[in-house]
């Protein structure tokens, strides 16, 4: 059965897939303009960004990553739905 969530979890969500798009354009601007220095401070903020949006969704509803790449809590909570693909 999938779990209910509230609308603030999908709005998180969504803004978390937009950072994660810029950074990526970022990153393939910045393989072939390396001194651009304005860029590298654009992807430095969303990189901020993304982390504080993680953070915010992984303390109410979970880990977003497996892997060490995020916590999990107590009891083992990797096996709740819905995971970041099923959205």
């Amino acid at each position: 059965m999938k779990k209910q969530l509230p609308p603030e979890f999908y709005e998180l969500m969504e803004q978390l897939q937009a950072v994660d798009f810029v950074l990526v354009e970022l990153s393939l601007y910045l393989n072939t303009h390396n001194n651009d220095f304005e860029a590298i401070n654009q992807f430095n903020h969303y990189v901020r960004e993304r982390k504080r949006l993680r953070k915010a969704v992984e303390a109410v509803y979970g880990p977003l990553m497996q892997f060490g790449h995020s916590f999990s809590g107590q009891p083992w909570d990797w096996d709740d739905s819905p995971w970041p693909w099923q959205l």
